[in-house]
């Protein structure tokens, strides 16, 4: 097994009540995103940072072995382990404004807060 795939492993091992939940969560958002954006924005945020702190580890566990010039692509395949299981997870954060449109071909860009 790689090592991101092990890392990957290990994390949702660790945190399987974060990640019970968060696919229950998960799964709901994307049927119903409008009514859930809240609660999946604020449940979200820990499990991204979980993600992010295992990230981290696997990370830094190259960088003492001589390859950082390869973590950039260890952590890119890292979050692709993640989005194949959440594909919704960059929807973490999105804030959505309802405001009544008066114009027709007005349109909203929902923003992702970084």
């Amino acid at each position: 097994m790689t090592k991101f795939k092990e890392f990957y492993q290990r994390m949702i091992a660790n945190n399987d009540k974060l990640f019970d939940d968060f696919i229950k969560l998960h799964r709901d958002y994307s049927i119903n995103q409008d009514n859930l954006q809240e609660r999946f924005n604020k449940e979200g945020a820990k499990v991204v940072a979980v993600i992010r702190e295992w990230e981290g580890k696997l990370c830094s566990t190259s960088e003492r072995a001589g390859y950082g010039s390869y973590t950039s692509n260890l952590s890119e395949k890292f979050w692709e382990e993640v989005r194949k299981n959440f594909p919704l997870i960059d929807y973490v954060g999105v804030i959505v404004k309802n405001k009544p449109s008066e114009d027709k071909n007005d349109f909203n860009i929902r923003k992702i807060k970084l």
